[in-house]
């Protein structure tokens, strides 16, 4: 498990993190950008709008493998959100603002997605037996 504080500057400490997982989950490097991409918007996204920038709380990520899947856990200690009130970030009226496309990219990179604990933490699913390309 890795735990940082919820200042933007702690972004920087995922990529070893990550290289560390898949090197101990054995998980191929096509994943790597997949999950990358990922685990940093959901991360931003914990830092940003869970926890408001409140360096006095945290950020947890954790990984865990099945036999077919990596699944990738990132929880703040914010108050949570409801996923099916986040705007279509492909809408017309959405298309040209910035922002608001994190959680439709993990939903677009991730082979599945769930919200739990009132939206606080985030888990996202990668199929270990896909090639690049599949999805």
């Amino acid at each position: 498990m890795l735990r940082i504080p919820s200042t933007p500057r702690s972004v920087d400490l995922l990529q070893g993190f990550l290289d560390q997982m898949l090197r101990k989950y054995k998980v191929s490097p096509d994943l790597y950008g997949n999950i990358l991409i990922s685990l940093t918007e959901a991360v931003n996204n914990a830092i940003i709008h869970g926890n408001a920038c409140d360096k006095s709380k945290t950020v947890e990520v954790q990984f865990r493998k099945t036999s077919d899947c990596l699944a990738v856990r990132v929880s703040d200690q914010g108050r949570g959100f409801d996923p099916a009130k986040v705007p279509d970030p492909t809408s017309p009226e959405n298309c040209c603002k910035c922002g608001g496309r994190g959680v439709f990219m993990m939903q677009q990179l991730s082979d599945g997605i769930r919200f739990e604990n009132n939206g606080s933490t985030v888990e996202m699913q990668f199929r270990l037996d896909c090639q690049e390309g599949s999805r």
